[in-house]
This record gives C-alpha cells, structure tokens and sequence, in this order.
C-alpha cells in the first residue's frame, strides 16, 4: 500500500519518485511480483515517515515502467486500474501493507449516466477554459469523454480541479451516474466561481 496526499482514479496516470526506504522495498517487491499495489489518500499526517492516519476506500495500481536510479531512489509510473476498499490495515513492516477488497463497478441501467456524461463533458470544457484564461494551471480544454459513462465518471474526476477531499468523496461513490451527478455539482459551482473570479479581474 502506497498512502498519498492525494487520489488516485482508476485508469489515471500515477508518476512516483520514490526516495523512502520502505516504499523501495515495495517498489522492488511489485516489480518482483505482479506490479500491482494500493494507493489511499491520507487522511490526517504525511506521506513521508509513517504515524498518518489513511481513508479506506482507494484503487488498484500498476506499474507500467520504473527505473532505478544510481543512488537507490526509483522513477516510476503506474496507472489506476479499479477501486478497492480496505478492510483491514496489516503490521506496516516493511511497508505499509492491507488486506483489501477490489470493488465491482456497479453499472446501472437507469440510463442516468447517459443523460449525465454530456453535461459534465460541457461542464468540465468550461471550467478548463475559463482556469487557463485566469492563468490556473488546467488540463486542456478540448476534452472528450469516453461515451462509457464508468469510464467518463473517472476521467472526468480525474481532469476536474477537485480538492483531495472532494476527490476522496467522488471515488467513494459506488456508481457511475452518482459520480457523475457529484461531478456535475461540483463543476458547476467551480464555473461559477470562476466566472465571478473572471469578471472581477
């Protein structure tokens, strides 16, 4: 398990550099393994020596390249791959280790996804542009979400200027037309804000 300050989307990209000896040896024993670990956002503390207190519900990554530096550190990028829930944390030698459940996506057929998906597509175009005419750091504009509403509920979570524990919140939600309603709330009152931001520069 590989706690961090922020939160990681299944099928989002997850760049690490890795300097702490514990996560080394996690590094080394994915990449012996399976290449697989956990990622949770940190709830209360730091990513850097333990004692932090950590949310449950994270996802699945996988290592897709790492490379070993001379001085021991590792360069790694992995990928989300689906959610999981904790169920329990193990002893934290020699890294930080869980027992965990990998969770089924629960497509529903309400259609409310559908109806959802386009209106969050407009939505997060909208609040990239106006954070780029503001100067803001943001994803570019021209963005295209997949017609798969699970896939567009997690890229959009991942494009959107969200706030970790926002984030956190969005992942906790265990279908796709309820994170994409969660998203479109939120994207909404960030245009807003944006717009007022915009009109009084």
């Amino acid at each position: 398990m590989f706690p961090l300050g922020s939160v990681l989307f299944p099928n989002a990209p997850l760049p690490l550099h890795v300097f702490e000896a514990r996560y080394r040896a996690l590094t080394e024993a994915c990449l012996a393994g399976d290449g697989e670990f956990g990622v949770v956002l940190i709830e209360r503390g730091s990513e850097v020596g333990g004692g932090d207190t950590r949310f449950t519900v994270g996802t699945v990554a996988k290592i897709a390249e790492a490379g070993r530096l001379p001085d021991g550190r590792y360069v790694v990028a992995a990928v989300g791959t689906s959610r999981l829930r904790v169920r329990h944390w193990l002893p934290e030698e020699p890294y930080p280790r869980a027992q965990v459940d990998v969770l089924d996506e629960e497509q529903l057929d309400d259609g409310a996804g559908e109806r959802l998906r386009p209106e969050v597509e407009r939505l997060l175009r909208r609040v990239l542009a106006l954070r780029t005419e503001l100067g803001d750091v943001a994803a570019p504009a021209a963005v295209t979400l997949d017609e798969d509403p699970l896939r567009a509920s997690f890229e959009a979570a991942a494009m959107a200027p969200l706030g970790s524990l926002d984030a956190q919140r969005v992942l906790e939600l265990d279908s796709p037309s309820a994170r994409l309603e969660a998203l479109e709330r939120l994207l909404s009152e960030e245009a807003e804000f944006l717009e007022l931001r915009l009109a009084g520069s």
